[in-house]
């Protein structure tokens, strides 16, 4: 299987080489049309609660390379005080603006750092903690497929299936992570940024 799906990185080579540059100028632009309402989060986070306003957490990107991730801070800065965790569902750790901004997804957009940098595309895999990898490529087997390709802000597990907050949960998410490596395509990027956008706008009712 592994042989098979690297042998299908190959084959779409061509459509990476083009995409990369085409992401990182639209994250530009994006980026600089939403400074000020990235602005406007980062002082309401400094107001709500004491604690950095960004925070940078490790994750693990393509071929398992190591990248710092760059999010709106959500929780409060003891929330790891016994070591890394899943997030579950009225999780007390989340700050109140953190719930808001985890509930329409804006913590988020400082990913698009991120994506100037190369260290993500806009659709992919997306990227784990290393804490979490380790054991999850011990319990699953070909975990690690998900880490021939780039990963992305969206993707096609994260339109299709639940937040993850357990390994059956990882499980699940793999199969359609390997099924969109196996069909990447620009249309199939398109559709899933579309329905991306979409889901939003359905949360914010």
């Amino acid at each position: 299987e592994v042989w098979f799906l690297e042998n299908l990185i190959k084959r779409h080579q061509a459509y990476e080489t083009v995409k990369r540059p085409i992401e990182r100028f639209l994250a530009t632009i994006m980026f600089i049309i939403l400074s000020p309402l990235l602005i406007l989060i980062a002082i309401l986070v400094k107001l709500s609660s004491s604690g950095p306003t960004i925070y940078r957490q490790l994750r693990t990107g393509r071929m398992g390379t190591k990248f710092i991730l760059y999010k709106f801070r959500t929780m409060k800065t003891d929330a790891e005080a016994h070591g890394p965790q899943w997030s579950k569902d009225n999780d007390e750790r989340i700050t109140p603006i953190g719930k808001i901004l985890r509930y329409t997804h804006l913590d988020e957009f400082l990913q698009l750092i991120n994506i100037i940098k190369g260290d993500l595309s806009f659709v992919g895999p997306r990227p784990e903690r290393p804490e979490f990898v380790k054991n999850l490529e011990t319990t699953i087997p070909y975990y690690e497929i998900r880490h021939l390709i780039k990963p992305g802000l969206t993707g096609w597990a994260q339109i299709n299936y639940r937040y993850g907050s357990s390994i059956n949960d990882a499980y699940q998410k793999l199969q359609y992570d390997i099924y969109y490596l196996k069909n990447r395509s620009a249309i199939l990027d398109i559709a899933i940024i579309i329905r991306t956008i979409k889901l939003f706008f359905i949360n914010l009712e």
